[in-house]
């Protein structure tokens, strides 16, 4: 096995659930340690994709994602996940892109120009109100909007739950993903996070029931192995420290 974190086969389109797939990523390197991604993508009854924090963009995947419907959507659902968005802007300049709050504004700062059509807020667009319920997770310097898909009855998130599991990793990164705790297959929300969020625990605790109490089936995330079943109890578990 190659301890890179990864989930093969990469940059591929994979089902997870009827209209409902995972492209996992990466890695992704952080102070030089390999980081796993994943992009999600919904399709919407009208037939269009959503594209959750697009990961690397290639003319194979974007052929494969053809395949599934047209892109209509690109998010940049939090604070991190906005980097391969150029690309994909490119690739397809007639999709929509929806970013959290204060992203466009940090990757601005960083050289990236994006053009964006809409921010996230609690309430859904009319795009796609009726099918995804969302909600935002806010703490200092961090923001990420969290998408509940009503059909599939999927929960997809990016960084307030991470499970990257130690057997598919470096050394340094095993120690670091258990000093996190975010060591997989349980996971949970990474230490830095938890400070962060804790400084507005009020609202982002009211957050958190509401979408624990959508009961999702599966909870899927950014960075390692997401939760394909028993979604509530494992939520539950993951941000019991909030909830609780």
């Amino acid at each position: 096995m190659v301890r890179d974190g990864t989930y093969p086969p990469l940059d591929t389109p994979k089902p997870v659930a009827p209209g409902v797939w995972v492209v996992d990523s990466g890695p992704q390197r952080v102070l030089g340690l390999p980081f796993p991604v994943r992009m999600t993508v919904l399709r919407l009854e009208d037939g269009g994709l959503w594209l959750h924090s697009p990961t690397r963009h290639s003319p194979g995947l974007a052929a494969a994602l053809a395949e599934c419907g047209p892109v209509r959507h690109l998010l940049a659902p939090g604070t991190a996940h906005w980097t391969h968005l150029p690309g994909w802007q490119a690739a397809f300049p007639e999709a929509r892109l929806w970013a959290a709050p204060g992203v466009a504004e940090r990757a601005r700062r960083q050289g990236a120009a994006l053009r964006v059509d809409g921010v996230l807020a609690e309430a859904p667009p009319p795009d796609w109100a009726g099918e995804i319920e969302q909600a935002v997770l806010s703490g200092p310097g961090f923001v990420e909007v969290a998408f509940h898909h009503r059909p599939s009855h999927s929960l997809v998130l990016t960084d307030s739950i991470q499970a990257m599991e130690p057997a598919r990793l470096p050394f340094a990164m095993r120690l670091l993903v258990r000093a996190l705790g975010v060591a997989g297959p349980e996971g949970g929300t990474p230490i830095q996070l938890r400070l962060l969020l804790g400084r507005r625990r009020a609202a982002n605790r009211a957050a958190a029931a509401r979408l624990l109490a959508l009961a999702p089936e599966r909870v899927i995330f950014a960075h390692g192995a997401f939760y394909a079943a028993d979604g509530k109890a494992q939520l539950r578990r993951a941000w019991g420290w909030l909830l609780d």
